[in-house]
């Protein structure tokens, strides 16, 4: 009884660490480090934006196939074995990449990078409620994604400190990092099913329960943030390195800056407690749109490359939780499988996203591309939650004392 005790009293902490490292490298280090040294790796293999594009495009279709197979499984396996699944393709397609010697294993090492944060982003949110009490379970899962933005200031500071040919030891770094994630999430992490877990309404499984009215402007704004962010993530390094103007080191301060203003995330349900849904949605497409366009007007000027990557990064981690909270409001009952379907729109404008701009970039020029890019995201104030469901009914005193305990404890 003491040592479970004591269990509950660090779990939020554990699984904290094991969450925001685990977010870190499946998105920071191998899903976006591709953006982020792209610069060497097309002078290491000779690669056209139309390639760029295609390369990318294939990455967040692995993710994409991860996220549907973690929708199918997630209630057999529980969250370790698909977060440890996660962990392991980051690890063996970073070393593929770092040992690459042609396009080809470039491109498998890529995808199968690109696959961990399909593996790893739901599962936390059942390892959360699965381990940790009522009360603590919100700001676990506001800090999560931060990782990213972590893991991204890592990543800046390596490339400004590693000589550009070295960049493939950078890859190394990445790989053995996921491993050492992967083995403290095993040991962290619930598996098996939900013994606590209800049976499932068969009148809340059918496609028309997920298309009802009020989710088509939810999926309208998750399939433009994928898209928008899809492109700024695979192509503004290139963009702001690219440019007679910029300096040697402007591309890594970039990708730093942008890292460290995505810790903002954090605050992203005091934006939405004080500016309400709508609010927060035209704030966050607004400083996404901004930061897009100005890295296609002034990708040389340190101030203009500045400000986008401080606007973008915070934008970004926000626009997730919102995302979250809105589809919770709008599918109240089965909020998990809501925004599941949420998720996948969001997955397909990333497969769609760096294709169409690799394409479109070749014919009118990267500069105009990414006004196009903001164009989107400007459209997308239009899509705002309007009437996006009630708003979630607090708990009461009882049910919440009920529920203040963890269902299930990983032992460690």
């Amino acid at each position: 009884m003491e040592d479970q005790r004591e269990y509950e009293a660090t779990a939020h902490v554990r699984l904290a660490l094991a969450g925001v490292m685990g977010i870190g490298v499946a998105f920071g280090f191998a899903r976006y480090g591709y953006g982020l040294f792209l610069p060497e790796i097309r002078t290491a293999f000779g690669l056209s934006l139309t390639l760029v594009g295609a390369v990318s495009s294939a990455t967040y279709l692995g993710y994409l196939t991860a996220l549907t197979l973690v929708g199918v499984l997630a209630d057999r396996t529980g969250p370790r074995p698909l977060i440890v699944i996660g962990g392991l393709s980051a690890a063996v397609g970073m070393g593929l990449v770092a040992l690459a010697q042609d396009v080809v294993v470039l491109t498998v090492g890529l995808v199968l990078a690109g696959t961990s944060s399909g593996w790893a982003w739901a599962p936390y949110s059942d390892a959360v409620d699965r381990m940790l009490p009522l009360r603590r379970r919100q700001g676990v899962l506001a800090l999560l994604p931060t990782g990213t933005a972590f893991a991204t200031v890592v990543a800046g500071v390596l490339a400004l400190t590693v000589p550009g040919a070295a960049w493939r030891w950078v890859w190394v770094f990445f790989a053995v990092a996921a491993v050492a994630v992967t083995a403290y999430n095993a040991r962290v992490l619930p598996g098996g099913p939900d013994p606590a877990r209800p049976a499932i309404d068969r009148s809340s499984t059918g496609l028309a329960w997920l298309m009802r009215r009020p989710a088509a402007p939810l999926y309208a704004s998750a399939l433009s943030y994928g898209l928008v962010g899809a492109v700024f993530w695979s192509f503004a390094v290139e963009a702001v390195s690219g440019s007679p103007d910029s300096g040697s080191g402007t591309a890594a301060l970039f990708w730093t800056l942008m890292g460290a203003a995505g810790t903002a995330g954090v605050l992203t349900g005091r934006l939405i407690d004080r500016a309400g849904l709508r609010g927060a949605h035209t704030v966050l497409f607004g400083a996404l749109a901004t930061a897009v366009a100005l890295v296609g007007i002034a990708p040389g000027s340190v101030a203009a490359v500045a400000a986008s990557a401080v606007a973008y990064g915070a934008a970004f981690m926000a626009i997730s939780g919102l995302l979250a909270v809105w589809s919770h409001r709008v599918f109240p009952e089965r909020p998990s499988a809501g925004f599941s379907a949420t998720v996948f729109f969001l997955g397909v404008g990333t497969v769609v996203g760096p294709v169409v701009f690799g394409a479109a970039a070749d014919q009118v020029g990267t500069g105009t591309a990414f006004l196009i890019a903001s164009a989107v995201a400007v459209g997308t104030l239009a899509t705002g939650p309007k009437a996006a469901g009630r708003r979630p009914r607090a708990a009461t005193p009882a049910e919440d004392r009920a529920d203040d305990r963890p269902r299930d404890l990983a032992k460690s």
